[in-house]
């Protein structure tokens, strides 16, 4: 039997962090985060894992540079709205997984694999049952056609390529659908 887990998007944090002027570390996040954990019973080893994430929906504390996450030069909101990882393989590692999947980004696909940390279960106060995980992994953005970027004076770049991408996700069980005889 299997059962769904939806994400909780107001208790989900999707972010990322890159290389600025190649001292720094800027970090952003999306609010726009749903989809569904589909198990065996409640195995997580068995997940199947398919996540949209709004790309509009950036957010890094700069509103300039966050319209011009939104342009054509990065995101490209307008011809791609949406961001999606579909896992297709998951295994034990540990206290958690490892998570193999296909991330989506202005419409290029690539394969990813994410460190996932089993963070617990617990009963929230309405009775219903909650996961959390905490996930891990970085990319090239450039594989993902994510190739603006400024040479600087002294030599460099203005942003750098490998992005780390950190999720931490709650999910929700929902409630077993009961099917007639």
């Amino acid at each position: 039997m299997s059962t769904t887990w939806q994400i909780d998007p107001s208790h989900t944090d999707a972010g990322f962090a890159v290389k600025h002027l190649m001292i720094a570390t800027v970090r952003g996040r999306f609010s726009d985060v749903k989809g569904t954990v589909v198990v065996t019973g409640d195995d997580f080893g068995t997940a199947q894992l398919d996540v949209t994430i709004g790309t509009a929906s950036v957010d890094t504390r700069e509103p300039k540079r966050d319209q011009h996450l939104r342009s054509a030069d990065f995101f490209d909101t307008e011809r791609f709205p949406v961001m999606t990882f579909t896992s297709r393989k998951v295994a034990r590692v540990g206290r958690g997984y490892s998570v193999a999947g296909d991330l989506t980004i202005r419409g290029v696909t690539r394969p990813v694999v994410f460190d996932v940390i089993d963070e617990g279960r617990a009963r929230d106060p309405w009775g219903g049952q909650r996961a959390g995980f905490s996930a891990t992994a970085i990319i090239n953005r450039q594989d993902f056609g994510l190739t603006w970027n400024s040479v600087l004076e002294a030599g460099g770049v203005l942003v750098g390529d490998d992005v780390k991408i950190s999720v931490d996700l709650e999910l929700v069980k929902q409630a077993s659908a009961t099917i007639a005889a």
